[in-house]
């Protein structure tokens, strides 16, 4: 049995957009490519890496042909060209490939072709998301343009045989192309709180815990007893960033060289260390470094002094304070604890030039106002579709209208910053078509340019885990980050 805090609410992919179900999904659904541990792509239900023509305009795919779904159909390009385009047509994520591609077509049997819009590098990465991956066409015959959300049917290593919200049955697929599952099967259950997962992994109730929605101090407690021997843990890359979004159209952050000020007065080590002790790590780029490959630390650093000074420019400081609100995530313990340490940072470093206000909301109250402009502040976090570069910097930058340093349309408003720069978006379209360092460069200068504005203040990363039981192996994850469910295993 393996827990976690995520309810699933539907397992069909054109619906899947969270945690717990895009985990449901990469164990009984098939990518057409796999990201290996580095973030390489190896071909999964292709049976090569994507064919580009001259132009870079169409791409060629071929399939494997030894797969079949969960019904017994067997897997070709036609249903693969129904279930992409299904998911074009009605996905939640359609947007990761609707401005990209064009046309899909079935040029024989066991091969797809795709016709671009413009040419995109990082398309082998995009097919490796689990949202895309196909569903038979026979099953979903009458749900072609509605969700299918209590019922799957897919070519994964396990086939779904019970589904409710707060509980999934998989049984291993007897006519899996791959390799097999390394156990007989796997329930995954929902537990509503932190309390009930971590006394759960205590008393031996389940086999297996995944770190999302358990508190730190659980956490913590579970990787001591990891290092004292008693548990199995394991981890996975770090893709996911908790950073706080400034909106510089609106007074005082309008002001560059006042979030210039706030970034310098940002004790990341500090902040990270008291609300994880440690299971987080200071960030000071957008993109993590599992992505980019490299720690950049491109933002302003810690610097009270400085800060000090640029908060004196506008015009705060010497008996003027200013009151900054703060938006966190009620229902998310980190996003408090970091909010109250942060407040009492500034209090000791900065208490004559700025107060923080802290305002807890639920969470889904935050993202429906957010690109209404409603917070001067607000800590969010985010993890990318697919393990590129493009895939942080895109949701948070593009810009499809812009008036000078203000974007009026796009993701960077959805965002809540609001902010752009002259010829930022041409640079972003740009990287695109790029490959290898040229395009890894551009990204870079992309990403300085964002720093020197800041219209984002990078916080932490954070790592996935999951703890065993002792009489099992640990835990392994994807390069997706997830946890690999048919690795889990009985040790003899």
């Amino acid at each position: 049995m393996v827990a976690t805090s995520a309810r699933v609410g539907s397992v069909d992919p054109v619906r899947a957009s969270t945690f717990g179900a895009t985990q449901l999904l990469s164990a009984i659904g098939d990518p057409l490519y796999r990201l290996k541990d580095d973030g390489s792509v190896v071909p999964a239900l292709a049976s090569e890496l994507p064919r580009v023509s001259p132009d870079g305009l169409t791409v060629t795919i071929p399939l494997r042909r030894d797969v079949l779904f969960h019904d017994g159909t067997p897997f070709d390009a036609a249903a693969m060209v129904f279930s992409l385009e299904r998911f074009l047509a009605i996905g939640t994520l359609s947007y990761l490939l609707d401005d990209r591609i064009e046309t899909v077509r079935a040029s024989s049997s066991h091969e797809l072709k795709l016709r671009l819009k413009r040419p995109t590098t990082v398309l082998p990465q995009l097919l490796s998301t689990i949202n895309l991956t196909p569903v038979s066409p026979k099953a979903y015959r009458d749900h072609g343009d509605r969700a299918l959300s209590d019922r799957f049917v897919g070519t994964g290593p396990y086939r779904l045989s019970f589904f409710s919200d707060q509980q999934q049955r998989l049984e291993p697929f007897e006519r899996y192309w791959d390799e097999r599952p390394r156990n007989n099967g796997i329930v995954l259950v929902s537990l509503g709180n932190s309390t009930a997962l971590f006394g759960a992994m205590g008393s031996g109730e389940v086999d297996v815990l995944l770190s999302t929605g358990l508190h730190e101090d659980h956490q913590q407690a579970l990787q001591r007893r990891a290092i004292r021997g008693e548990l199995r843990e394991g981890q996975g890359p770090a893709l996911e960033i908790g950073y706080i979004t400034l909106h510089t159209t609106q007074p005082p952050f309008n002001d560059a060289g006042l979030r210039r000020a706030l970034a310098h007065s940002l004790d990341r080590r500090l902040i990270t260390e008291r609300v994880s002790q440690g299971l987080r790590t200071p960030l000071r780029d957008l993109v993590p470094p599992a992505v980019s490959g490299a720690i950049r630390d491109g933002w302003p650093a810690y610097d009270p002094d400085t800060a000090r000074s640029l908060f004196r420019q506008a015009g705060y400081c010497d008996g003027q304070v200013l009151e900054l609100p703060l938006t966190f995530r009620s229902n998310i313990p980190s996003d408090r604890l970091m909010v109250l340490t942060w407040q009492a940072q500034l209090a000791r470093d900065l208490g004559d030039c700025i107060e923080l206000q802290p305002n807890g909301m639920e969470s889904t109250t935050v993202y429906r106002q957010l690109g209404e402009g409603a917070f001067p502040a607000v800590m969010l976090d985010w993890r990318g579709a697919v393990r590129d570069p493009e895939a942080y910097l895109f949701p948070l930058l593009s810009c499809s209208e812009a008036e000078g340093d203000r974007c009026l349309r796009g993701e960077s408003a959805l965002s809540g910053s609001f902010w752009t720069a002259p010829g930022l978006q041409e640079q972003l379209l740009l990287s695109e078509g790029l490959t290898g360092t040229e395009r890894l460069e551009l990204l870079q200068t992309i990403e300085q340019r964002t720093a020197a504005a800041v219209p984002y203040l990078p916080l932490w990363l954070v790592t996935p885990r999951a703890w065993a039981q002792r009489r099992l192996a640990a835990p392994r994850f994807d390069g997706n980050g997830r946890l690999m469910l048919q690795a889990l295993q009985r040790l003899p």
